[in-house]
């Protein structure tokens, strides 16, 4: 649809508002649904419903509709007040119309192994994401849309991380606490604090929520192995529900339960490894083998199960859908801790130490954090 909002033709019958618009594209807006919506029944400064579905008559039946300077009045039966809404509101909030945030809507990378991860995604000094807004809206975006964004320069300090994670969203404090060391240790109570190479995987399934997004800072980089692996699951989600269709269903409506047990921590959860939207879309992915629980299924529901499971493993394992990058000291990584699956390659701390500093952001602050810098700029245009 086009940004200036005008009507070509409108009309209305008790229980339906319809537009035609000049673009040639139709909306059609129920009666209750713009009673509901009705501006003078929000608080002016909150913009929150002053009223309850409750409170609104059940048939709100529609007496007539006229469209002047860009604003549609909506006068109804048996109510002592119309309605105006603006075209530009009811265009953007038509059922047909453009997706909410649609400016961060996923793009999809499945072959991994041939992305160069320089080259193919946001990259940024940590000094000038500090002093530009503009390159931090810029740096935002790309997070969101690719699952992965990377830093360099980000000062090998205790307070490095926080100080670069700011810049994106909220830190989350979890039993590890606000952040998190990633080096060797005898008898490691999480496979992550050994020299064992990790399978993609997400983080932390077993929480509630499960953390939004995951930041790892190379303190001290290994020069022999150790390089990181990402993947995209949502892209890898949709090659299974091309390619594999019966084992995609499996996964999405199969609660696994993921459990980790330490000293200081009790934790449990179930989700399905790949998660969809009402609409159906791939919206979250949560695959760590290594805490995946019993599941209590019975054996005739096992079977397809484990046959879904092994298909959805062996897509995680295939090279070709592997980011792989040598992070150097001072280099940061962001992620989508429920899209962008992450592993490594093994390596030999006792010939190479190698240090990580690692934190998680709360979803919703990274997605707040982006729109609101973007709306700074809109009105910026605007103006």
């Amino acid at each position: 649809m086009s940004m200036q909002a005008t009507v070509k033709h409108l009309w209305s019958l008790p229980d339906m508002l319809g537009i035609e618009w000049t673009d040639g594209t139709s909306s059609e807006f129920a009666s209750l649904w713009l009673r509901d919506n009705l501006r003078e029944d929000r608080d002016p400064h909150s913009g929150q419903r002053l009223v309850d579905i409750a409170d609104l008559p059940e048939d709100p039946r529609i007496r007539s509709a006229t469209a002047q300077n860009g604003v549609i009045r909506v006068e109804w039966e048996n109510e002592p007040r119309p309605g105006s809404f603006t075209l530009q509101w009811l265009q953007a909030n038509a059922a047909d119309g453009s997706v909410r945030q649609s400016e961060f809507t996923p793009k999809r990378w499945l072959d991994g192994a041939r992305l160069d991860a320089a080259r193919d995604f946001a990259w940024a000094a940590f000094s000038d994401l500090q002093t530009s807004r503009s390159l931090r809206t810029h740096w935002l975006t790309r997070l969101l849309q690719d699952g992965i964004a990377f830093l360099n320069g980000v000062p090998a300090t205790d307070a490095g991380i926080l100080d670069a994670a700011a810049l994106a969203g909220r830190v989350s404090e979890t039993n590890y606490g606000r952040v998190y060391d990633v080096r060797s240790v005898p008898q490691p109570e999480n496979l992550a604090y050994s020299d064992l190479g990790l399978g993609l995987h997400t983080d932390n399934p077993y929480r509630e929520p499960v953390p939004g997004f995951q930041v790892l800072h190379a303190l001290i980089a290994s020069p022999d192995g150790g390089d990181s692996l990402f993947g995209d699951g949502f892209a890898i989600a949709e090659h299974m529900r091309a390619s594999f269709p019966d084992a995609f269903a499996v996964l999405t409506r199969t609660a696994v339960p993921f459990s980790y047990r330490s000293e200081n921590a009790e934790l449990y959860a179930e989700r399905p490894l790949i998660q969809l939207t009402c609409s159906g879309e791939v919206s979250a992915v949560h695959y760590n083998s290594r805490s995946i629980a019993p599941l209590r299924l019975s054996a005739r529901d096992a079977r397809p199960f484990y046959s879904a499971y092994r298909c959805f493993a062996a897509l995680l394992r295939e090279p070709r859908f592997h980011l792989q990058i040598s992070l150097r000291d001072g280099d940061l990584v962001i992620f989508d801790n429920q899209r962008t699956l992450h592993g490594r390659t093994a390596f030999s701390s006792a010939r190479h130490p190698r240090h990580l500093r690692g934190c998680y952001l709360t979803r919703d602050s990274v997605f707040s954090e982006a729109a609101l810098l973007r709306r700074e700029f809109r009105t910026e245009n605007d103006s």
